[in-house]
């Protein structure tokens, strides 16, 4: 049941059926704002139906680029590297997706811009695009390294930058503005990080080179629209995969689901634990890979999430810490301090809520501890007005007895619309 921003979710017995999720939020972002500064038209079906893209959508459009959008599917008429000055800010919403890597972009434009977002967004931190641009040649003034942004583009320059903590949107901006910058760019990752841009500038027509962590891209290299779909989000549809793993009669099939090997991770965690999972099909679109993903019944066991795996399943770790409670032997999570810094303290609101469903939970600076074997009840979710939030505990609360009401449900709509309505379909009582 809906209502008031409050959704309802009733325990179940297990979660069955087959579904298509939303076409990925990351690769919809790249494949935007590429086709942006690419040359002649670039076709996207199947684009994801988050308010995030939509943000992206609206600053290409303020930027000059005719963008149409009915349905799934988005055309954009590339105006190549250059872009038109914007007669209004750039609109980001509450994505900070769209803020850092069209950073990249901006920096190396011929104009002055300024990007704004959302109360959420505004409180996120910058500094980290902001360093590497500047030091590209990029004027970027905030509010003490926090939106909104003005950037002064202009003439770069090609540096080797070093990303002192993981985060692909950063790795993205520098290669974005590498673009623009005569000569070489390289970037340097501590551990791997999702390489949807890299694969999305090669589809384009871009030679990006990497060997072991060093990513390099040549500047003034002229991008060519393309025609292609977008694969199902695999973030996405980490909340069904991870409520069909808690039921021992669950049968869960998920088609055109993207298969990234850096963003699959999370089928790897989860058959660690004991999933049942299944790849039954999988092919190629564009570099990107594409699956059709079974999921059985499951007794799940416990697992530690650390380093590079961590950084791998950033954006699922509120989901795998909210199932963790009814695993065997529970779950221990490290390295993912990067979550205090989201849409909302992700730690602290999966602690907080967690706790209020009757859990034993401890907190860390940078991770949880949740033991296993535990026994939760309903209660009311705060979601923080974080989508992930919102949805993990969905997720959470079918195991639970009574009524679990998720709180600033209507959250979801930054990643995932429709996900509510289909949770309620696959899940039965």
């Amino acid at each position: 049941m809906q209502g008031n921003d409050i959704v309802t979710i009733q325990p179940a017995k297990n979660i069955a059926g087959s579904l298509r999720v939303p076409g990925d939020k990351s690769i919809s972002h790249r494949y935007a704002m590429l086709g942006a500064i690419a040359e002649g038209r670039t076709r996207l079906t199947n684009f994801s139906t988050g308010a995030d893209c939509a943000s992206t959508l609206a600053c290409v459009r303020t930027l000059g680029c005719e963008v149409t959008h009915r349905g799934g599917v988005v055309e954009i008429e590339g105006r190549g590297l250059y872009l038109e000055e914007p007669s209004s800010v750039l609109d980001c919403g509450n994505s900070g997706s769209t803020m850092r890597m069209l950073s990249g972009i901006l920096a190396g434009q011929k104009f002055p811009s300024e990007l704004i977002g959302d109360e959420s967004l505004s409180r996120r931190p910058m500094r980290r695009v902001i360093a590497p641009l500047t030091s590209m040649g990029a004027k970027i003034d905030s509010q003490n390294g926090l939106p909104p942004l003005r950037i002064t583009g202009g003439e770069l320059k090609a540096i080797e930058y070093q990303l002192p903590v993981p985060s692909a949107q950063v790795k993205s901006a520098v290669l974005l503005a590498g673009l623009y910058a005569p000569g070489e760019t390289v970037v340097v990752e501590p551990v791997r990080t999702r390489d949807h841009t890299e694969i999305a500038l090669r589809a384009f027509g871009a030679e990006v080179t990497r060997g072991g962590n060093r990513i390099s891209i040549r500047g003034g290299q002229t991008l060519r629209g393309i025609d292609a779909e977008v694969p199902g989000d695999i973030s996405s549809a980490a909340f069904f995969l991870c409520a069909a793993a808690l039921f021992p009669k669950s049968n869960l099939v998920i088609d055109g689901l993207g298969m990234n090997p850096t963003r699959a991770v999370l089928l790897d965690v989860l058959t660690s634990m004991g999933a049942k999972t299944k790849v039954l099909k999988l092919e190629e679109h564009h570099g990107e890979l594409i699956g059709l993903i079974g999921m059985e019944s499951s007794n799940l066991k416990g697992t530690t999430i650390s380093g590079a795996t961590t950084a791998a399943v950033i954006d699922e770790v509120p989901v795998l810490a909210a199932i963790a409670p009814f695993t065997h032997d529970g779950v221990v999570i490290k390295d993912a301090g990067e979550l205090r810094v989201k849409e909302s303290d992700r730690l602290a609101a999966i602690a907080k809520n967690l706790r209020a469903m009757g859990a034993q939970v401890e907190e860390h600076e940078d991770g949880l501890s949740i033991p296993g074997g535990q026994t939760l009840h309903g209660a009311e979710i705060d979601s923080h007005g974080d989508h992930r939030i919102a949805m993990a505990f969905a997720v959470a609360g079918l195991r639970a007895s009574g009524e679990t009401r998720i709180h600033g449900a209507s959250s979801a709509r930054i990643s995932f619309p429709e996900f509510f309505h289909l949770f309620q379909q696959l899940s039965s009582d």
